[in-house]
């Protein structure tokens, strides 16, 4: 066997490995094997630079702009309302939740539709009170089988779409065409859910009510009207340096400053929330000027009108990951303060200051009420959530934006232009009617994902030129003696692996070529194994990294990495059992 499949295989599991075990970028992994690989002379420059120009790739950057015009009128929160009543029960809050992202989700990527539903979920367990944990990650798994229906609902149907362009022109697979093995898939889904989320999820609350029922999380101190302090900035009187707390916001008269920086000065009779350890009490009863509130059982009012509360979670990508909150100088870079963090469905009691910050952490932060639209498209966050939030969306261009996605799906269904042309003339559409700014739509692009992507297809091309993708579809053959559907099977779980090891974009990418040198061998229709692995590299129930959305639900679901294991596993066996049996069905061997 020649060196080159044995050094591709390497620079393969390598990839696998820093994508499993490391937090570089996902991008910046993919790159670098692309670079390897071209270096090596395993692929030329046109074969690992083939990615950037693949239809599929620049489809989903145009489906950005198209998600970013409904977002940004409302259309999206206009429909979810539009079905959404007062749930009787936690069942019907389940049964609405999941049907309507559902529907949402076969036309619109997954990871807009659970960013919008989150808060909804948020509301009504804060509401109704409804366990959050039962209502999450539910809805989450939903969308994502939800996304196999269509070819757009989700990236992964897309890049795997992209690269069968390139080697089969001819392939006959129509917008719609995953419908017969998606639908029947998401009834499973859901009606898994209703049945078996109250024996396998646990009833825990989020960090917003997390953070209400905590005890001696907050103090106040008073400015004495006579004393050293007035007059003075927090940085000069040393508040700025405490040990076991920071100045989180000043009530001044009826006035409520909130997320206070080092330069505000103080004045007379002013009323300084402090938020950390309750030993910080000793520390600022001996300075000057300072009066401790007696009762230290202080609660912050959460409710108050002019506080602006916002959730975030942190990304893997996000550069604060392994620093402290402290090192990562959260308050200055942001210009927000911590109020609480949660992790593993508890919040992280002590000085917030010395946390050593994970991907997956939901941060409760106060900030100015510009923060939103500041760090909306933000790579750090996973999710960026404005926690009851007053101000109503403008709906005034919602029926505009509608009006083209749908246009855009019909004329993909008739097939009248290809899926290519009409996402960028949609998005052009989003642009020139003002349901989305430019500026707002360049922003929405995720410019990482779709160079991971790109650089992915170099793995791809690597694998089918060197021979490791038919020296890898050998092992898959031998396993299943050169049967049809036992590889095909093989073919399935090993997918499944790897999506929840590593990015579903890369799984599906890497595993492409290995699923066209499977059928080969197994002298079978090349296109049940395309679709198997379009399916398996979606199938990321198992973790919270195996898909990008299970993070997304982590922190403000106040989930375990177990609550996963648990509630994934029996779906992802009865999905997997459905997929393989049902797409021979639709697609022959």
């Amino acid at each position: 066997m020649s060196w080159e499949v044995w050094f591709t295989v390497a620079v393969v599991l390598t990839v696998l490995f820093l994508l499993a075990t490391t937090p570089a970028p996902t991008e910046m992994v993919l790159l670098g094997a692309m670079v390897v690989l071209s270096v090596s002379q395993i692929i030329t420059p046109t074969q690992a630079l083939s990615g950037f120009s693949s239809p599929g790739v620049m489809t989903i950057a145009a489906l950005y702009v198209v998600i970013a015009g409904l977002r940004e009128t409302g259309a999206i929160a206009w429909f979810s309302h539009l079905v959404f009543g007062r749930p009787r029960s936690l069942t019907a809050a389940q049964a609405k939740l999941m049907t309507s992202g559902a529907l949402l989700s076969t036309v619109i990527n997954n990871t807009p539709v659970v960013a919008m539903f989150i808060p909804i979920a948020q509301e009504w367990s804060a509401r109704y009170g409804f366990p959050i944990s039962r209502l999450l990650l539910p809805l989450n798994n939903v969308v994502i089988l939800a996304g196999l229906c269509t070819l757009i609902g989700t990236s992964t149907n897309l890049a795997v779409y992209g690269l069968l362009m390139q080697v089969k022109p001819d392939a006959d697979l129509g917008l719609f065409d995953l419908i017969w093995i998606g639908a029947p898939l998401t009834v499973v889904g859901i009606v898994y859910a209703l049945v078996f989320s109250k024996h396998l999820l646990p009833d825990r609350q989020g960090p917003m009510e997390q953070l209400e029922n905590a005890r001696e999380y907050a103090f106040e101190v008073r400015v004495h009207s006579s004393g050293p302090m007035v007059g003075k900035s927090i940085s000069e009187v040393g508040l700025r340096n405490l040990k076991s707390a920071y100045v989180l916001e000043i009530e001044r008269g009826d006035r409520l400053l909130t997320s206070v920086g080092p330069d505000e000065v103080l004045q007379a009779d002013d009323r300084i929330t402090f938020v950390g350890v309750v030993d910080a009490v000793n520390e600022l009863r001996r300075v000057p000027g300072l009066s401790v509130v007696a009762d230290q059982r202080f609660k912050l009012n959460l409710r108050n009108s002019q506080r602006c509360l916002i959730e975030l979670v942190l990304s893997r990508r996000s550069p604060m990951i392994g620093s402290t909150v402290r090192e990562a100088r959260f308050r200055s870079v942001y210009r927000a303060a911590i109020l609480s963090i949660s992790r593993d469905g508890a919040r992280l009691d002590g000085k917030l200051g010395d946390v050593r910050l994970r991907a997956g952490d939901t941060l409760l932060v106060e900030a100015d009420h510009g923060f939103v639209e500041r760090h909306r498209y933000n790579r750090d966050f996973l999710l960026v959530s404005a926690l009851r939030d007053s101000s109503p969306p403008d709906f005034a261009r919602a029926p505009i934006a509608l009006g083209i996605l749908i246009l855009m799906v019909v004329c993909a269904a008739a097939e009248l232009l290809s899926l290519f042309e009409l996402s960028f003339i949609a998005a052009a559409a989003m642009v020139g009617t003002r349901c989305v700014s430019l500026s707002v739509g360049r922003r929405s692009i995720e410019y990482p994902v779709l160079v991971g992507i790109a650089a992915s297809f170099a793995l791809g091309a690597a694998l089918a030129e060197s021979g490791a993708a038919s020296m890898l579809a050998g092992l898959i053959g031998s396993v299943a003696e050169a049967d049809p559907f036992w590889s095909l099977v093989v073919l399935y779980v090993v997918t499944v692996a790897a999506t929840e090891l590593i990015t579903n974009n890369a799984a599906g990418v890497l595993m492409f070529p290995i699923a066209m040198a499977t059928a080969e061998g197994a002298a079978a229709n090349f296109m049940p194994f395309v679709i198997a692995v379009m399916f398996g590299a979606s199938a990321g129930f198992l973790t919270p990294i195996g898909y990008q959305t299970n993070l997304m639900v982590y922190g403000p679901g106040g989930y375990r990495f177990t609550d996963y294991l648990r509630f994934g596993l029996p779906l992802s066996i009865m999905v997997g059992v459905a997929a393989v049996t049902l797409i021979p069905r639709i697609w022959p061997f």
